[in-house]
């Protein structure tokens, strides 16, 4: 046993911004194997209490506040950014198709539990129903595994467009786009069934969960008996769906590096580079957040501001998305001025 738990030590080192908790993992097996409790103990549950910091009621009202503007943001900026991305013909190419499916991604994984999350914080009961619970933490983790993928696809389109510029529109034909996208949706939303499923059908010993959310690792915290299997496939996912892509994602920016630095025009590798840097920013900010909070030490002491931040890097970056495409890309900008323009011109 004491072999077992080393090599799953090992081998979580790769972690998803969501259920990817290293410590988390291995505390919660330690404990499920170590108590062995009875069945007597199981519980019937058809719903759940979401009781993360229930005992800072001036934290959860500000963190009511904070989200509620945050997520008014992520809806305005990402529809903007999908509207621009379908009106104008001028952006109707591979990375704004893409840029487009991102903000659609991000629209829809914050609405899979940032209004449930303000309801919650605002309500005495502070419950929330079985399927409820499994459906958002379904959505959550499908959506975030598809935008480790999509910023994967991302990154190979810019590799195209810069390391092999005069193949570009064939390459990047709008077949390829279609089925790129499409692939990179059923691929993420797939992964979530197996784990999903092996956690709900697990005999749960209370339901009372320690989180503002329905989060994989919350739920497995519950589960009386056995949940290796249940570790072991969180780790194979964060393996294929983290630091894969992320991988991907590096070595498509060493060669488009190194191919913008061999431009001769300063204007142009300047204007290589930002073009580029917009969706790199995405990248650092979705991946490092993720990174920096599930690969740290954890200490008993730190966890109520583990549970703050874990939510900020699925709020603050769908926020930032729209912004920075937006003001480091000219193309958008001009994009926007013109739909305003218009749009205000009408109403006159």
């Amino acid at each position: 046993m004491k072999l077992t738990m080393n090599i799953l030590q090992l081998s979580t080192v790769a972690v998803h911004s969501n259920y990817f908790d290293v410590c988390s993992l291995l505390n919660i097996a330690g404990d499920t194997v170590k108590n062995k409790m009875d069945k007597r103990n199981y519980t019937a549950v058809t719903e759940f209490f979401l009781v993360g910091l229930s005992h800072y009621p001036g934290l959860q009202m500000f963190l009511y506040a904070i989200c509620l503007v945050m997520y008014l943001v992520i809806l305005l900026g990402n529809s903007m950014l999908i509207i621009i991305s379908i009106l104008d013909p001028h952006l109707h190419t591979p990375m704004y198709f893409f840029l487009g499916n991102l903000s659609f991604l991000d629209i829809c994984y914050t609405s899979s539990s940032i209004p449930q999350m303000l309801v919650t914080v605002m309500s005495e009961r502070k419950s929330i129903s079985f399927i409820g619970c499994a459906l958002q933490m379904i959505l959550s983790l499908g959506l975030g595994c598809t935008e480790c993928i999509l910023l994967a696809v991302m990154a190979f389109d810019r590799y195209v467009a810069i390391c092999n510029p005069l193949r570009y529109t064939i390459i990047m034909n709008n077949g390829l786009c279609i089925q790129m996208a499409a692939w990179t949706w059923i691929i993420g939303c797939l992964n979530t069934l197996l784990p999903s499923v092996l956690a709900l059908i697990k005999p749960f010993c209370g339901n009372t969960i320690d989180h503002l959310t329905c989060e994989i690792l919350a739920l497995l915290k519950l589960i009386c008996g056995d949940i290796s299997i249940n570790v072991l496939l969180l780790t194979v996912g964060s393996i294929l769906y983290l630091l894969t892509p992320l991988l991907l994602i590096f070595f498509s920016y060493v060669f488009i590096l190194s191919t913008i630095l061999r431009i001769n025009s300063s204007e142009g590798r300047k204007k290589a580079f930002s073009t580029r840097s917009a969706h790199l920013t995405v990248v650092i900010l979705f991946y490092g957040s993720a990174l920096f909070m599930y690969i740290k030490p954890k200490s008993k002491d730190t966890k109520i501001f583990d549970e703050i931040f874990g939510l900020s890097y699925g709020v603050i970056t769908p926020m930032l998305n729209p912004i920075i495409y937006s003001l480091r890309n000219k193309e958008v900008k001009d994009a926007v001025e013109k739909f305003l323009l218009k749009n205000l011109y009408l109403k006159i």
